[in-house]
């Protein structure tokens, strides 16, 4: 099993404004790796309180795997990545490369997505967007390589040749 947390960035949201319907298609889709979600918050666009709640779900609730989701796109209150770049120790772009180039085969907008991913110590965090259906998309084309990497960091893996 991976210990998982779901972060949602959305100041609507954290108002009670919005439903957060995101957050379901992530634990739908975590699932199906043997993810279980133990820590969800909501939280408004503040780099501070994101970067405060990704470092506390790595560092005191010792997750495997972080989610956000939403904050990813253009707008000036989008500082998702800004505050995953600013919790995280090692840079893994593999991932957001791969959602930006398949999402892309779907409209070009994908190029506009800022999405980062990164390890923090043991965890390993991943921006989504803030779509439930885009949130679906991206973890259908990232998830199969997850396991692999989570094992890794766990220290229950050590090659990657097959």
């Amino acid at each position: 099993m991976y210990k998982v947390g779901i972060i949602t960035a959305s100041d609507k949201g954290s108002r009670g404004e919005r439903e957060d319907l995101s957050a379901q298609v992530i634990r739908e889709e975590a699932a199906k790796i043997g993810g279980k979600v133990l820590e969800y918050a909501i939280v408004p666009d503040e780099q501070e309180l994101i970067q405060n709640k990704l470092i506390e779900f790595a560092d005191i609730k010792k997750l495997d795997l972080i989610f956000t989701t939403g904050g990813t796109g253009f707008s000036p209150r989008d500082v998702t990545p800004e505050a995953t770049l600013a919790a995280v120790d090692r840079l893994v772009p593999g991932i957001p490369e791969l959602m930006r180039m398949e999402s892309f085969k779907i409209t070009p907008r994908a190029v506009l997505s800022r999405a980062a991913a990164g390890i923090r110590k043991k965890t390993l965090i991943i921006n989504l967007p803030g779509s439930p259906k885009a949130v679906r998309e991206n973890l259908e084309w990232i998830l199969p390589a997850l396991p692999h990497g989570l094992d890794i960091l766990k220290g229950e893996a050590s090659e990657c040749a097959r």
